[in-house]
């Protein structure tokens, strides 16, 4: 078992920043990809980024430029720095942890369906 918890979140006015921050713990690893989605209201849930164990990371086009998506030596903490924010990023962001097997480029982990463990996710709220 793997418990995953997002901090961070808050509220902002357009054009700031936020860095949250998903800590794993429990049955950890060095090799497991991490993925952050997010959910507006009366939307699915969708993919915002993704670090795989080597690395890689891959965005989705609404945030990519703005966001960047990193990692403690350690692997067990996850971050997601966001810059210059836009009142259509007000969503709950989750993290979540792929704990199984990871092949390839990050850009192939984008789905909801690739990711083992989830977090209860953090409100992040940008103001006009």
């Amino acid at each position: 078992q793997v418990q995953v918890v997002e901090s961070g979140g808050g509220l902002v006015q357009a054009g700031g920043s936020l860095r949250l921050s998903c800590a794993a713990s429990g049955r950890t690893s060095s090799s497991y990809t991490m993925g952050w989605f997010r959910q507006a209201p009366g939307k699915e849930r969708e993919f915002v980024a993704t670090l795989t164990w080597s690395g890689d990371t891959y965005y989705s086009d609404s945030v990519r430029g703005r966001f960047t998506i990193s990692r403690t030596n350690a692997k067990n903490t996850v971050y997601l720095q966001m810059n210059t924010l836009k009142p259509e990023d007000t969503a709950v962001y989750y993290c979540a942890t792929r704990t199984r097997a990871t092949y390839g480029f990050a850009a192939y982990y984008g789905d909801l369906d690739d990711y083992d463990y989830w977090g209860q996710g953090t409100q992040v709220t940008v103001s006009s």
